[in-house]
């Protein structure tokens, strides 16, 4: 993944292929609220993952 990334960026140039990371078709970034959401439900599905293998530790310790 990370040598058709730099492939691209040398094709496209780099601010092309740093541009298309942003959600829709239009190049960009997300937005701040977009970002935020996202955080949450990263961090709160890897939260609710990590609890759920500590929980199982301790029951079946």
């Amino acid at each position: 993944m990370r040598i058709s990334a730099i492939t691209a960026s040398t094709l496209l140039g780099a601010s092309t292929a740093l541009a298309s990371q942003g959600p829709g078709v239009e190049g960009g970034t997300a937005s701040p609220l977009t970002q935020l959401v996202m955080a949450i439900l990263v961090y709160g599905a890897s939260a609710l993952v990590v609890g759920a293998g500590l929980i199982g530790a301790l029951r079946r310790h």
